[in-house]
């Protein structure tokens, strides 16, 4: 073969090689990328083909699809839209998907893995594909309960079963109506969702798994009391330091208890018992200081903080800090301030471990997947997420946290003829910024068993007391709607 035939085939080989390189990119390694794109209109339209799977609570439908006139076939119509929008998100032409409706698009869209033989077999029946449904494990009447209990406040309520992990309320308040972003108007969705995006009081996020983490406040003094105890540092009754001020290492910052210049309690020494009872600042910071970083964070990593969770919305990892830290701030974090922040489900996560014994469930949202054939795709999935105390410490924060409820600062979840234990927490924002209020506890009677977590929002303005008596309150009406069905 001469040079110039030789040339030539090299090039048209390359040629091929290049074709067969930008083919199998497209194809194979930018498929979902290219097949997620906004833009790509070929793939909207075939989204709406198929008549979307319905989101089920209790059996009930909160969203489903209903035929409409236009290109798109389909249109999803939300039941309850500002109750249940953190849990169901959206599903529209421009702004693509969030919640439920993007965490279970394939089983939805009658896409999944599992729904295959279905698909296949109604190409070959001629029958129209759907969907399948999706039912959460959410009881409708604590969700409204919660919805209700929060009132017109900025925050989030989460209540899960700390037996199984399966939550049953997760509020988010301000809520939208997502109805308003699937209206055939592009421009109308538009508008919407501009409207929504630059709202102040940002309500598409789903405060209880995510937006802007908060500072826990005194609620995280469960998770330093946890570690002080599995650690051997302490028991319940060991006598600590009771100064009316603490000045922490190194600084000339003062810590004070809650009420400024108090002791905790009226002895020349305090306990944790004490010390968990009054929610006092200054044994906190001296135990995370004696404990140091890296036991506190090992045990809240054990808690799921700094780890990532899918319920299976994607949770943000809540944040014990990883970065070095001298002594004054590790005991700033003793009562959860300094760059501490959670969401309400890690905090409920807390309280369900200490009620469960010491073993934390896998919180999860999804009961069931039923194939519009009535298949179930997938039941509920129990699992562990894993031990994170010895039976024993478990016991002992139990007795702790029962006593914060029947004779300490969390008074106002006592529920009569119920055992409650539970936690309040004020963080400080800023000297010019409005508190946040925490509540995190649970309860049981009889075979039901309950852990709770509330979030409030630009708390200030009021004083301590008063401050825990709000989330504490929202607390118990919640625990009380379970415990009563």
């Amino acid at each position: 073969m001469n040079t110039p035939i030789r040339r030539t085939s090299l090039g048209v080989l390359l040629m091929f090689l290049s074709l067969f390189v930008a083919a199998t990119m497209v194809q194979v390694v930018q498929f979902d990328e290219l097949r997620e794109d906004p833009h790509n209109t070929r793939t909207l339209l075939q989204s709406y083909e198929t008549e979307r799977g319905p989101i089920l609570v209790n059996g009930e439908p909160i969203a489903y699809s209903t035929p409409v006139d236009t290109e798109y076939k389909y249109q999803r119509v939300y039941e309850h839209g500002e109750l249940y929008a953190n849990l169901t998100g959206y599903f529209t032409h421009t702004q693509g998907a969030t919640g439920m409706e993007s965490a279970m698009n394939a089983e939805l869209s009658g896409q999944s893995d599992a729904q295959f033989f279905e698909g296949l077999t109604a190409l070959f029946t001629g029958n129209k594909p759907a969907g399948a449904a999706v039912e959460l494990t959410i009881d409708p009447d604590v969700q409204q309960k919660a919805y209700d209990a929060l009132g017109d406040v900025q925050g989030s309520v989460v209540a899960m079963d700390p037996r199984t992990g399966q939550v049953i309320a997760m509020v988010s308040k301000p809520s939208y109506d997502p109805n308003e972003l699937v209206v055939p108007s592009t421009q109308e969705v538009l508008d919407k969702y501009t409207e929504l995006l630059e709202d102040d009081s940002q309500p598409l996020f789903n405060r209880a798994i995510g937006g802007n983490l908060q500072h826990p406040g005194s609620s995280f003094k469960v998770v330093v009391a946890t570690a002080a105890l599995e650690n051997g540092l302490i028991k319940a009754d060991t006598p600590l330091p009771n100064p009316p001020k603490y000045t922490l290492p190194g600084t000339s910052s003062i810590v004070y208890n809650p009420v400024h210049g108090q002791k905790c309690g009226d002895g020349e020494t305090t306990n944790l018992k004490i010390a968990l009872q009054y929610s006092c600042n200054i044994p906190f910071a001296d135990l995370a200081i004696q404990l140091g970083a890296d036991k506190i964070r090992a045990q809240a990593e054990k808690f799921g903080f700094n780890k990532p969770l899918e319920i299976p919305l994607d949770v943000t990892p809540s944040v014990y800090p990883t970065e070095a830290m001298d002594q004054a701030q590790v005991g700033l974090t003793g009562f959860g301030q300094f760059d501490v922040r959670v969401s309400p489900l890690q905090m409920a996560m807390v309280s369900a471990a200490i009620e469960n014994g010491g073993v934390l469930m896998k919180p999860q949202l999804v009961n069931q997947v039923v194939s519009a054939d009535l298949n179930q795709l997938q039941g509920p999935q129990v699992s562990e997420y894993g031990r994170v105390m010895s039976e024993e410490t478990a016991k002992t924060m139990n007795e702790l946290l029962l006593y914060s409820v029947s004779n300490g600062v969390a008074g106002s979840a006592r529920i009569d003829g119920i055992d409650v234990g539970g936690k309040t927490g004020t963080a400080e924002n800023g000297p010019d910024e409005p508190h946040t209020l925490w509540f995190t506890g649970y309860a049981a009677s009889g075979n039901t068993h309950v852990a709770v977590a509330v979030m409030v929002e630009k708390g200030g303005g009021v004083d301590s007391a008063s401050q825990d008596v709000l989330a504490a309150t929202i607390g118990q009406q919640v625990l009380k709607a379970v415990l009563e069905q």
